[in-house]
């Protein structure tokens, strides 16, 4: 079974949309790992802050359903169909991995922001350290350590979730 790291992001009601973007997730995976959340700067935009973290969890479904899913959730929480790509989110749901799949479709795997965005890479290397990137083959952590922290400020905040309980019929 697969091991998917998803990148979560609001800048709008943030801490509303990241609960429900988590619980959506948990609602479709089933137990997951969630890294700290960060207030980062909005990249390639001027627009409030965002709230970022990384989850990992694991599926049967294959990558496009996968794709489907999170597109679904999306738009589920608010996201217009036509959004482009930068601006502001409700919820913005990225993958960033599937197992050491490399591909260009449906998506492009392992997604370029692991290397780029501090607000990808930090709770990433945070989540699975030893981690290796499937094409560069550094771990997640040596990848965080070498990179440019003055090139993205970026800072933890408290922020608290728990996976809702299991409704019985």
């Amino acid at each position: 079974m697969p091991a998917l790291y998803i990148s979560l992001g609001s800048n709008i009601e943030r801490e509303r949309h990241i609960r429900a973007g988590l619980d959506a997730l948990y609602g479709e995976f089933g137990a997951l790992q969630v890294s700290r959340v960060f207030e980062s700067e909005a990249v390639g935009f001027n627009g409030r802050p965002f709230y970022n973290l990384v989850v990992a969890a694991h599926t049967d479904l294959p990558l496009a359903t996968v794709c489907q899913r999170l597109r679904a959730m999306e738009f589920a929480h608010g996201r217009e169909p036509d959004a482009k790509k930068f601006a502001p989110r409700t919820l913005d749901l990225d993958l960033l991995l599937y197992g050491d799949l490399v591909c260009d479709t449906p998506i492009t795997l392992p997604r370029g922001e692991i290397l780029t965005n501090a607000f990808v890479l930090w709770p990433l290397a945070e989540l699975a350290p030893a981690l290796r990137h499937p094409l560069d083959g550094r771990t997640m952590d040596e990848l965080w350590h070498a990179y440019d922290k003055a090139s993205q400020r970026l800072c933890p905040i408290p922020f608290h979730w728990e996976a809702p309980a299991l409704q019985h019929s």
